[in-house]
C-alpha cells in the first residue's frame, strides 16, 4: 500500500551498470520542466565521485537537468567516493545504507517538487547491504519502474531476467528504454523487436546512438504513458 505522504515519482533502474540510466533520467526530468512539472532527480546511492568533486557525475548531471533546486543531502543522501558496488563501499565506510533515511529525504524532495525521478545505481538487483538491494528502494517508496535496457549483445538475457525481478517483488513495470549503446550491433533492430514482443510494458523510447549522449526531453505521451501527467 502506497504511503499518501510519498510524492509522485518514478524509479528508473537498468540492466547493469554504465546502461545509460543517468541519460533517460535527465531526457525525463528534461520533459518534465517542458510540461510545466516542478521536476527533480534523486540519486539515493551514488559510488565513484572523483578526486576535488562534490558529487559524482550522475548526481551533477540529474542536478543540472531538474527544474527546482532541492538540498543536495536530500538528492543524494548516500554518496561514497571509491567506484565500487554500494554495499562494498558502505561496510568500508562502516555505514549502512538505510531505506528509511531514503524515504526521508524522499518526502522532503517532495516539498520542493510535483515530480521525484529516482535513479537508482547498477542493476536492479545491485546490493545495498547483506539483505538488500535496489529494488527494495523502489518498493519502500511505493514506485513504479521504468527499466532502462542497454541495446547490445547479452541484452536479450539481461532484459527479461531484470523484467523478472521486477514482477517478483510485486513492482509495476510501467515500461522499458531501448538505449543503443553499441553503434556497431548486429541485429539491434530485431533485439528491440524481440524484447518488444516479450515485456510486458510499453517501450517509452528508443534512442539511438548520438556522440553527444544527450538524449533529447521524453516527450508528453510518454510521460502520460507512465503516469506522469495532470
Amino acid at each position: 500500500m502506497s504511503d499518501p505522504a510519498l510524492p509522485t515519482g518514478l524509479f528508473i533502474t537498468g540492466t547493469d551498470t554504465g546502461v545509460g540510466k543517468t541519460f533517460v533520467a535527465t531526457a525525463l526530468l528534461r520533459g518534465l520542466a517542458a510540461e510545466g512539472f516542478r521536476a527533480v532527480g534523486m540519486k539515493p546511492v551514488a559510488t565513484g565521485i572523483g578526486p576535488g568533486a562534490v558529487h559524482n557525475a550522475d548526481v551533477a548531471a540529474l542536478i543540472a537537468a531538474g527544474s527546482v533546486i532541492a538540498p543536495t543531502r536530500d538528492i543524494n543522501p548516500f554518496a561514497f567516493a571509491p567506484p565500487i558496488a554500494p554495499h562494498l563501499a558502505a561496510s568500508q565506510a562502516g555505514i549502512v545504507i538505510d531505506p528509511e533515511t531514503i524515504a526521508a529525504a524522499y518526502a522532503r524532495l517532495g516539498t520542493h517538487a510535483d515530480v521525484v525521478i529516482v535513479e537508482g545505481a547498477g542493476g536492479a538487483l545491485t546490493p545495498l547491504s547483506r539483505h538488500a538491494d535496489m529494488l527494495d528502494i523502489a518498493a519502500r517508496l511505493a514506485l513504479p519502474v521504468l527499466l532502462v535496457v542497454a541495446i547490445r549483445l547479452g541484452c536479450l538475457n539481461h532484459a527479461l531476467l531484470s523484467a523478472l525481478a521486477i514482477n517478483a517483488r510485486g513492482l509495476c513495470l510501467a515500461g522499458w528504454v531501448a538505449n543503443r549503446i553499441d553503434p556497431a550491433m548486429r541485429e539491434s533492430d530485431a533485439n528491440v523487436d524481440a524484447l518488444a514482443c516479450r515485456l510486458q510494458a510499453p517501450v517509452i523510447a528508443d534512442f539511438h546512438w548520438n556522440a553527444d549522449h544527450v538524449a533529447a526531453p521524453i516527450g508528453r505521451d510518454a510521460l502520460v504513458t507512465l503516469g506522469l501527467h495532470r
